[in-house]
C-alpha cells in the first residue's frame, strides 16, 4: 500500500511537472496567460465530469449545503492558483515560479501561529525562516531583486491562495467525494474565468501550428494542449487522489515537491530555461524549509486535515 501510493505520489508530480512548460507553447502561439487557464480548465473540467458520469456518477453529488465551500475551492484553489502561476511564467523561469507557489506550507504555518493560535513545534519556525532564506538567494535579494518584481508577487499569490486551500481542509468532509470536488472545481473555475478569459475571442487558429518558445523546442500546439490537459491536469488530479488516500501528509507532500524540480527539468528540456547556482542551491534551502515547516505541524493542532496537504501541493 505505502509502496503504490509513493509510486502515485512520484508519477503524479512528473505528470504536474508538465503544466508551466506546455503551457507556455499555448501563450507563445497567441494565448493570453488568463485564455490558456481558462481553456486548460474547460477542457479537463468537462472531460472529467462526462468520465465520472459514467463510471462513478455518485461523485457528481455535491450536498447543497456544501455549495459554498465548492465556490471558495473553486475561486481560489482552482482559478485563483491556475490564473496566478500562468500569469507568473510569463515573467518568470517555471522553476522559480513553482518555487514561489511552493512557499504555501510556510504561509499555513504562519496562518495557523498567528490568526489561529496555535502552539506548533520549534520545527515549524526553523523551517519557515529556512524557507524565506532560500527565496532570497533564488531572487539574488542582494542584486537588488534582478527578477520580475511584478513576477515575484503574482508567484507568492499563487501560493496564497494555494495556502487558502490547505486551510479548507478543516471543513473537507466524508460528504464530498474528491475527485467530484475537482472536476466541479475545474468546470466552475472556466465558469468563473469566462468574464476575463472571453472565450468567443481566443485566438482558436492558435491550436493549428507549431510554435517553439524562445530557446525551445518546436512542437504543434494542438499536441501540448491535449498533453496539458490529459496529463498534466486531469491524470495528474486522478493519480494525486489516489495518493492521497495512501500516504500520510509529511511523506505525500515530500514526494510532491518533486513538481517542482521536476517543473524546472521539463522546462529546461522544452522551453530553454535555465536556472542559474544560485536559483537551485536557494530552491533546495526554499524546499527543505517548506518540508520542514510542514512536517512540522503533524505533531501540533495544524489547520490541514491530516491527508490534505499532499494533495494540494500537487495541484498545479
Amino acid at each position: 500500500m505505502r509502496l503504490a501510493g509513493l509510486a502515485l505520489a512520484f508519477v503524479s508530480s512528473c505528470c504536474f511537472a508538465f503544466s508551466g512548460p506546455m503551457a507556455k507553447y499555448l501563450i507563445t502561439a497567441g494565448l493570453a496567460p488568463v485564455e490558456a487557464v481558462w481553456t486548460r480548465m474547460a477542457g479537463a473540467g468537462l472531460l472529467l465530469v462526462a468520465v465520472l458520469a459514467v463510471v462513478k456518477p455518485r461523485a457528481l453529488r455535491i450536498p447543497r449545503a456544501r455549495l459554498p465551500f465548492l465556490g471558495l475551492y473553486t475561486v481560489m484553489a482552482v482559478a485563483g492558483v491556475q490564473s496566478l502561476y500562468f500569469v507568473a511564467i510569463t515573467r518568470l523561469p517555471v522553476g522559480i515560479a513553482l518555487l514561489l507557489e511552493f512557499m504555501a506550507p510556510v504561509m499555513v504555518v504562519a496562518w495557523v501561529r498567528l490568526v489561529r493560535k496555535v502552539r506548533l513545534a520549534g520545527a515549524a519556525y526553523v523551517g519557515a525562516v529556512i524557507a524565506f532564506v532560500g527565496l532570497a538567494i533564488v531572487v539574488e535579494a542582494w542584486q537588488g531583486m534582478r527578477l520580475d518584481a511584478f513576477g515575484l508577487l503574482l508567484g507568492l499569490l499563487a501560493g496564497a491562495c494555494c495556502a487558502g486551500y490547505f486551510l479548507m481542509g478543516d471543513s473537507l468532509g466524508p460528504d464530498i467525494d474528491l475527485l467530484g470536488l475537482v472536476a466541479w472545481g475545474m468546470v466552475g473555475s472556466a465558469v468563473v474565468l469566462i468574464p476575463f478569459a472571453q472565450p468567443w475571442d481566443i485566438p482558436w487558429e492558435a491550436f493549428t501550428v507549431s510554435v517553439a518558445p524562445q530557446g525551445g523546442t518546436t512542437l504543434p500546439v494542438l499536441g501540448a494542449y491535449l498533453w496539458l490537459v490529459l496529463v498534466a491536469t486531469a491524470l495528474a488530479y486522478i493519480l494525486s487522489m489516489n495518493m492521497v488516500r495512501r500516504l500520510s501528509a509529511a511523506v505525500g507532500a515530500t514526494v510532491a515537491s518533486l513538481e517542482v524540480i521536476g517543473g524546472a527539468v521539463v522546462a529546461w528540456a522544452l522551453v530553454g530555461e535555465t536556472l542559474g547556482v544560485f536559483q537551485i542551491v536557494g530552491g533546495l534551502i526554499v524546499l527543505g524549509g517548506a518540508l520542514l515547516a510542514q512536517t512540522a505541524t503533524s505533531g501540533g493542532e495544524p489547520a490541514p486535515a491530516p491527508d490534505r496537504p499532499a494533495e494540494i501541493t500537487a495541484r498545479v
